[in-house]
């Protein structure tokens, strides 16, 4: 199955200035298979693959100084493959299990900047936070789980996915149906790769789900490896807490009823850090950088939209059955999906909501997020498009943000007098691109 991540390994191994590369991203994403791919693509037989979890001794090669010089003098001793020269791959996988490891990578980029070096991992953002090297000496890079339009290449409608890298348009019946349709596929499968694989070759919603329960079990058994970070059943319970608040502003307090508010704070960055939950924060103002004038109002959104479904407990049939995708769970798998394809498309930066408190006049928008330096507001609505006061509101006092995007199940169409634009829902993944970019001029 073709991953988009590989063209971002790409454009790393072709600049100039390349440090070594660290990927992060959800367990099971796809990153060993994607990294060792792009190796075998691009290198062929030149490259090394050291995985920490498979074998300890390569953990030891790192354990007695921080030198690139002697580590990869003992690697090419240990696996008989010449690494230096700055034309054979260095991929070191599982490296959360190894922290020195992760520190000598500052060395690898001062000493030996020739060789190219890709790290990744599980749970990757644990170990680096024990981790020591200065900013700078590194590129990180954040893979996802598979997009709505990998999926749809990868289970046979390549001509689909090429009409959402395309600009919006509206597109015939038939069509949009299909679309709409394999979204709905989509939001049960999810995008983690051996769910999707297993759909492919089965189309079988229950063998996924039985992949997708193995996969929360694995999750879960994860939270045992870190427990001096946070108490396992304190995880496992906020995490299943928040994933049942998808899209709804939460209350700390109320995710586990068991343990204190600033507990389960706590545990929900840790998770969001895990990147099992992306949290969406509050801005009362509209300006950039968000992240200056953020409220202490959060709405999580789950890593994957499969995860999501499954763990929810609605029954497929229901999903399946339902007319239209935004209306299950009130919106709330709608907005899911927009959630994860916006961390997709516009780097992996997490989304903000607006939310106005003046006495009277409370007003939410959905999404927020920045494209080309101006601030795009997006809007996901049932129906045709719903009520929009809270959009128009935004729009009104804010007359230089963007013109709104409204995500729907409707067809495409724009309303330039109110500064709308009414988008399919399917197009989500491609609000990053400038044609939906625009706004007042200036």
């Amino acid at each position: 199955m073709r991953r988009y991540f590989s063209d971002i390994l790409d454009k790393w191994n072709g600049q100039r200035d390349r440090k070594p590369l660290i990927v992060r991203g959800m367990r099971q994403t796809g990153k060993t298979w994607c990294v060792r791919d792009f190796a075998q693509r691009v290198y062929g037989d030149r490259f090394l693959e050291v995985n920490f979890e498979f074998n300890g001794q390569w953990a030891a090669v790192f354990g007695k100084d921080a030198d690139p010089g002697r580590i990869l003098s003992e690697l090419e001793l240990i696996s008989g493959k010449k690494l230096r020269g700055g034309d054979a791959l260095l991929f070191l996988d599982e490296i959360q299990l190894c922290p020195k490891a992760l520190s000598a990578l500052r060395f690898f980029r001062e000493l030996m900047p020739s060789t190219p070096v890709v790290a990744a991992g599980s749970l990757l953002d644990f170990a680096l936070a024990d981790a020591q090297f200065p900013v700078g000496r590194v590129q990180f890079a954040e893979m996802h789980p598979m997009t709505f339009a990998e999926f749809l290449e990868a289970t046979g409608n390549a001509s689909l996915a090429a009409l959402l890298a395309e600009e919006p348009r509206q597109l015939p019946d038939v069509v949009h149906m299909k679309l709409l349709d394999e979204l709905k596929r989509y939001s049960i499968v999810g995008g983690l790769p051996e769910c999707v694989k297993v759909w492919r070759e089965s189309g079988s919603f229950v063998e996924v789900r039985g992949i997708m329960r193995d996969l929360v079990v694995a999750f879960e058994q994860d939270f045992s490896k870190y427990p001096e970070r946070m108490d396992p059943s304190i995880l496992r319970a906020v995490w299943r807490g928040a994933t049942a608040s998808v899209g709804r502003q939460i209350s700390y307090a109320a995710l586990s009823r068991e343990h204190s508010g600033a507990t389960n704070k706590k545990a929900l960055d840790l998770l969001s850090r895990a990147r099992l939950l992306t949290l969406s924060r509050a801005a009362s103002a509209v300006a950039l950088p968000f992240d200056l004038d953020v409220t202490p109002r959060v709405k999580p959104y789950s890593g994957d939209i499969g995860l999501y479904q499954y763990m929810s407990g609605m029954p497929v049939e229901d999903v399946v059955r339902e007319g239209d995708v935004l209306n299950v769970y009130s919106g709330a798998l709608a907005e899911q999906f927009v959630a994860q394809s916006l961390a997709a498309s516009f780097g992996g930066d997490e989304p903000h909501w607006w939310k106005r408190d003046a006495k009277n006049a409370q007003a939410e928008v959905d999404f927020m997020v920045a494209a080309n330096g101006r601030i795009q507001p997006i809007e996901v609505k049932s129906g045709a498009a719903g009520r929009l006061k809270s959009v128009h509101q935004l729009l009104k006092e804010h007359p230089g943000v963007n013109d709104a995007v409204v995500l729907s199940s409707a067809r495409y169409g724009e309303l330039p007098q109110q500064r709308m634009r009414f988008v399919p829902i399917y197009y989500a993944g491609s609000l990053a691109g400038s044609h939906l970019q625009k706004g007042k001029e200036q």
